[in-house]
């Protein structure tokens, strides 16, 4: 876990975004989002991209023309004064140093818990919440080991390119005959880490379930906040002194 003091204490706004699944196949998502950055987020004081920002990541000579686009956009935002935090989702853990110097982000690890406004908040992509599914749990630990990754990153990028058509359709194979249950977060993973982090917030992803959620932790009153994907809607979280919202609209 990393610890940041998160933005300063009452002066602005902070952004909160995953899953957008950028690609050169969805340029809707990919216009909707440089507008958001445009229109919503310069002048704040953060954005965090808590994982899949985009569709797929083979490493950072990734080819498409939407990552260099956003690479270019990021780092227009981070120079005029608007700090942008990425963490790793399922779909992009590949992403390196390299890009993230290019578009002037700052990589933060999963979970990172920050001060947001005088709230102990957690950040998370949350597949590791989704405890229940044990395929998924373990093929992740397996993939994102270290000797792993440097193997993968030392491919053919036409090879790593490959690989990753292979996994997605494996996944989505692999959904289709999964119970929704399993899919989403477990409850009790949810307390625990709230607990050992001593956060009463927590942010994330992954499960495309946008909401508003409130926990009891050892007699405290704890939220959860669930991002959106931005497949068929787009939306985020945004916060500031006086707390959180949920923001969703349609592409």
């Amino acid at each position: 876990m990393s610890v940041r003091p998160g933005p300063k204490s009452g002066t602005g706004r902070t952004f909160f975004v995953a899953d957008l699944h950028l690609t050169d196949e969805r340029p809707a998502a990919t216009g909707r989002f440089f507008r958001f950055l445009d229109e919503e987020v310069a002048g704040a004081d953060a954005l965090y991209i808590l994982g899949d920002l985009f569709e797929a990541w083979v490493g950072d000579d990734h080819d498409e023309a939407v990552a260099r686009d956003t690479a270019r956009r990021l780092k227009a935002l981070t120079d005029a004064g608007t700090p942008v935090y990425f963490m790793h989702g399922n779909r992009d853990f590949m992403l390196a140093s390299r890009y993230a110097q290019r578009s002037g982000m700052t990589l933060l690890a999963d979970p990172a818990r920050i001060d947001l406004y005088g709230v102990p908040t957690l950040l998370m992509h949350g597949d590791t919440l989704c405890s229940d599914d044990t395929a998924y749990q373990s093929f992740r630990r397996r993939v994102r080991h270290p000797l792993t990754l440097a193997l993968l990153r030392r491919l053919p990028f036409s090879l790593r390119r490959h690989l990753a058509r292979q996994a997605r359709a494996g996944s989505e194979s692999a959904k289709a005959d999964k119970p929704a249950a399993i899919m989403d977060v477990n409850e009790t993973e949810v307390v625990r880490v709230l607990r050992a982090q001593r956060a009463g917030r927590l942010i994330h992803g992954h499960t495309h379930r946008p909401a508003r959620h409130a926990h009891a932790v050892d007699g405290h009153d704890c939220e959860r906040w669930v991002l959106p994907d931005w497949y068929a809607r787009w939306g985020y979280v945004v916060c500031d002194v006086a707390g959180c919202a949920l923001k969703l609209e349609s592409l």
